[in-house]
């Protein structure tokens, strides 16, 4: 994440802006790492010889897998300027696979940011999106996620 990155009380000013949240390559431990951990049975991202005869010619990794690409840049921030976060919401839409060997670009906006009054004080309501690009520049998905700080 850049050095110029906002904190919560000046993202006001950075809604629309994009900011690179990183590089990634994907790599095959990575996809069995994350597959073990959410117990996903399905062969196209766990059996080598299985994927390598579908039509996306080896390992892909589940859908869900794209949302932990650069999301620790975005938890950072708000860790370091915030109290307590809470998970709002999470909108995916996926373009094409993420296979290993892809190195994506993630980058990300402030899309909205909303204040309530609550039970504790003030809610703040942060939305984010994100994009992700591969080696070819192309789009595999974009993400919404809605943060609550309070």
């Amino acid at each position: 994440m850049t050095e110029s990155l906002p904190t919560i009380g000046g993202l006001k000013d950075k809604i629309g802006v994009e900011w690179p949240l990183g590089v990634y390559e994907i790599e095959k431990g990575m996809i069995r790492r994350f597959v073990q951990a959410i117990e996903d049975p399905n062969p196209l991202w766990q059996d080598e010889e299985y994927a390598a005869r579908s039509q996306y010619g080896g390992i892909v990794a589940p859908p869900t897998f794209i949302m932990t690409i650069g999301f620790e840049q975005i938890q950072k921030l708000l860790a370091a300027s915030s109290g307590t976060l809470l998970h709002g919401s999470t909108e995916l839409e996926c373009y094409q696979p993420l296979r290993a060997g892809n190195v994506i670009t993630a980058t990300a906006k402030v899309a909205n940011i909303r204040e309530r009054p609550g039970k504790m004080g003030k809610m703040t309501f942060i939305t984010f999106g994100i994009s992700y690009q591969n080696q070819r520049q192309e789009l595999v998905a974009k993400c919404r996620q809605m943060v609550i700080s309070y």
